[in-house]
């Protein structure tokens, strides 16, 4: 079948589904496979639960006028997102990044949101698979769209960008994450800045952090740029005046106090300033966009008990956010202060000695205690309290919690720290 047809099929229904539990009545159903599962198996179900049909790729399946058979359904997915993205013609920005995509992406999106008529990634839907879905979600009614990029090895982005062509594009930072997949910061830098690539080839607009030195050199002699800046000469000023827990920034003389936590977080708020202001989006209303933006998903939250307040940043973390995050909390003025982190994935053959850095780091500030839960930290030489999972860790915190205080949790995803609310609640 015609990309185009199948186009056609797609516009009369409600969208598409890649998930049989969530079928929705008119959906289009796309039989993704994977390492562990075939979705052709489910093709079948999918039409009796309400899909109006389904994408399969094996013959055996095609077993009626509502299967529709392709030679590969990822990349027909892929195909049928990019032609619809074609087909609605909208502005869309791209961004991807170390540290910080989703928080920016979800700022970016309340700022624009305010004049335009915006559809933005849901959750974190970033991969080959993600951006697709995120481009389908879009309708006639959007005027533009925010599209964050994930990747964990070289070509992601790029192949990415060839999917959603992007107009606009923005990377938050060059940090240590997925070493493993990119084979070190080099490969962190060149990995990212595919998105550099794709929007200076095709003549596109970067947005940038012109205090980056990286992102600064990279863009210095491409004319189409949009920046901001604390520091130097730039489109847009925004100065960082306060993180004491919550990050509060100077704009045109306006002061715009957010509810994120964390110095960290001021260049995200900066950028969704700066592409606010490109796009003309009325002062007051960025300032609106902003003060309202309240993070969750274990992102940078602060969630107060009786006892304890508790800064929850337990959806990601790796070497350079783990590290900005223990310099904050160690900035706050709270007194009885405790931290608990988990370990860090995917950071390849470095892992060893990045743990190292951070229980060093952790210890080295003047924390009340410090707990250490996984196996790269229980390799650790440290002074801080160390466990091997997080089994062992709840057994003993139990016992020894806290009277009270101000507590971070900060971990990788696979870690699930958030876990622990259930033994300080």
């Amino acid at each position: 079948m015609k990309i185009e047809e199948l186009h056609s099929y797609f516009l009369n229904t409600s969208g598409v589904i890649t998930d049989t539990r969530k079928i929705e009545d008119n959906c289009l159903f796309f039989a993704l496979k994977g390492e562990n599962f075939n979705g052709n198996k489910f093709a079948e179900e999918a039409l009796k639960k309400g899909a109006a049909y389904a994408i399969i790729d094996q013959e055996e399946y095609h077993t009626s006028n509502k299967t529709i058979l392709v030679s590969n359904t990822l990349e027909a997915l892929q195909q049928l997102a990019s032609y619809h993205r074609k087909y609605l013609n909208i502005p869309i920005i791209a961004l991807t990044g170390s540290n910080g995509k989703t928080t920016t992406k979800e700022l970016i999106n309340a700022v624009l949101s305010k004049k335009f008529s915006t559809k933005a990634t849901k959750g974190n839907l970033n991969n080959h698979i993600g951006v697709p879905i995120t481009l389908l979600s879009m309708d006639n009614k959007v005027e533009m769209g925010v599209v964050e990029m994930g990747a964990n090895h070289l070509k992601e982005i790029e192949q990415l960008c060839n999917i959603a062509t992007p107009d606009y594009g923005y990377i938050t930072n060059f940090g240590k994450a997925h070493l493993e997949g990119f084979g070190g910061v080099e490969g962190v830098i060149k990995g990212k800045s595919e998105l550099y690539n794709h929007l200076i080839n095709n003549h596109k607009t970067v947005f940038f952090n012109a205090d980056d030195a990286i992102q600064k050199e990279k863009l210095e002699n491409y004319q189409k740029k949009y920046g901001f800046s604390a520091i130097s000469a730039s489109d847009v000023k925004v100065n960082l005046t306060s993180a004491d827990p919550f990050v509060e920034v100077l704009y045109k003389n306006k002061a715009i106090k957010s509810q994120l936590i964390g110095a960290y977080n001021y260049t995200n708020i900066a950028a969704a300033i700066t592409i606010g202001c490109y796009f003309k989006v009325p002062t007051e209303a960025i300032k609106e966009a902003i003060e309202a933006y309240l993070p969750s998903n274990n992102r940078s939250q602060i969630i107060k008990t009786r006892k304890y307040k508790i800064i929850l940043d337990a959806y990601n973390a790796n070497p350079t956010s783990m590290k900005a995050a223990l310099e904050n909390f160690s900035a706050l003025k709270d007194d009885h202060k405790t931290v608990i982190l988990g370990d860090m994935f995917e950071l390849g053959p470095s892992a060893k000695e990045e743990h190292q850095i951070i229980a060093d780091i952790a210890t080295g500030y003047n924390f009340e205690r410090v707990f250490l839960i996984g196996s790269h930290f229980y390799e650790a030489n440290t002074q801080g309290l160390k466990f091997k999972d997080f089994d062992a860790f709840k057994k003993s915190f139990q016992t020894d919690l806290p009277t009270k205080g101000t507590i971070l949790i900060k971990g990788s995803r696979g870690m699930a720290l958030e876990r622990i609310l259930d033994v300080l609640n």
